[in-house]
């Protein structure tokens, strides 16, 4: 293996350089012995090798090392050795990379979210907040803790989503499918034999044949015209405007814009309580829950609703007049500021939200099954409408 280094020799200056060592440990020893000091450390990779050795780190594997870190830390052990431990004994070689690097950060004498700050595509910045303000308090375990079951239940959410639509996605697939070998193989083989017979054809025939004409004729200008208006949404949903007016669009479709209105509040109240229960100041929990959000229109808002709370209004005010809580999530919130129990009334409002969302998939799930349905029995239908009636139309003009 080889590690590029950075050190201090004896007369002070910065050296670097690449040594090879079958560990990292070897490696450290061999650049003490050289009387060199500050030793800094990092696998040292081919392009080809990282490529094919580094993995993503997924949210799943954060939710692990977050409790694991906690359960060491709230045993006895180091910070130093607790994260050594775990990058060591990880699987993934992107995790022993990342924790070799936040081990070296930790023995120059970095706290753990200055570590974490290095990596803000694995820890979103609520979760580093979160940790700075554990670190101040001297109780990171329990936040540790607090952040694993966070990722735990935000994971749970993902998967019920994912789960909901899997069904529906299913269905429209496979309409489209039918469509395709109906207008491309099936319908041509008809046409074929109609026009042989010769035979007057009834209106629903025509109609049919002339559709399947288009598509067979036409289909490159078909895809040219999805393409151009797939890449005229993405060039939009590229800009800040654009984007903006799409999901402003999307909260107002009737179902669909509540369930991503449940889902955001649900988030929002999630990500406030845990920072809020970590003893992070109002405005910084405020700032990060909402940078969290991944919806201008939300963002936007709620940037708003920060300003009236430094100004001394309060939070549920100012969330109840965005327009987009609801009355009864504002309402919990004013009953944690007149008692002192924000944290408490967020998260329960979170899980309020929570079964609110799972009604809203299964309610929006429920009505795009039968408009799929409805959509292909009414193609199918009238395939049927016309081919039957075609050879009715032919049976009677050969019999007379």
């Amino acid at each position: 293996m080889k590690f590029a280094y950075t050190a201090v020799r004896p007369d002070g200056h910065e050296v670097s350089g690449v040594h090879k060592a079958d560990s990292r440990e070897e490696a450290e020893l061999a650049l003490y012995e050289r009387d060199l000091r500050g030793v800094r450390l990092a696998e040292k990779k081919s392009a080809m090798q990282l490529e094919l050795t580094s993995p993503r780190i997924k949210r799943e594997e954060v939710m692990h090392l977050s409790r694991q870190l906690g359960a060491f830390i709230a045993a006895g052990l180091t910070i130093v050795e607790a994260v050594h431990t775990l990058g060591v004994e990880a699987s993934n070689s992107a995790i022993r990379k990342m924790m070799a690097g936040v081990e070296e950060g930790l023995r120059r004498g970095e706290t753990l979210s200055d570590c974490l700050d290095q990596h803000p595509k694995v820890f979103p910045e609520f979760y580093r907040g979160i940790l700075r303000s554990a670190e101040l308090t001297g109780q990171l375990d329990v936040v540790l803790s607090q952040l694993a079951r966070y990722l735990e239940r935000d994971l749970e959410a993902r998967r019920r989503i994912t789960s909901a639509m899997i069904y529906p996605i299913m269905i429209a697939v496979m309409s489209v499918v039918t469509i395709v070998i109906l207008a491309g193989f099936v319908l041509p083989r008809f046409k074929t034999f109609f026009a042989d017979l010769d035979a007057k054809l009834p209106l629903p025939t025509r109609m049919m044949l002339a559709a399947t004409d288009f598509v067979t004729h036409w289909w490159w200008a078909i895809l040219a015209t999805v393409a151009t208006l797939a890449l005229v949404v993405f060039v939009l949903l590229r800009t800040v405007s654009g984007r903006h007016a799409v999901e402003n669009v999307l909260l107002r479709v009737p179902v669909l814009g509540t369930t991503i209105q449940f889902t955001l509040v649900e988030r929002f109240c999630r990500i406030f309580a845990s920072m809020v229960s970590a003893g992070v100041p109002l405005p910084s929990a405020l700032y990060v829950s909402t940078s969290s959000l991944n919806n201008l229109v939300f963002v936007r808002a709620l940037s708003r609703v920060s300003e009236r709370v430094l100004q001394g209004e309060g939070l549920a005010g100012p969330l109840s007049a965005t327009g987009l809580f609801p009355g009864t999530a504002a309402r919990m919130i004013r009953v944690g500021e007149e008692t002192g129990t924000l944290d408490a009334q967020l998260e329960v409002t979170a899980k309020y939200y929570e079964g609110e969302l799972d009604y809203k998939l299964k309610k929006l799930t429920a009505l795009f099954e039968p408009v799929m349905i409805i959509v292909m029995g009414g193609i199918v239908g009238f395939v049927a409408v016309a081919l039957v009636s075609a050879m009715y139309g032919i049976f009677n003009q050969v019999h007379v």
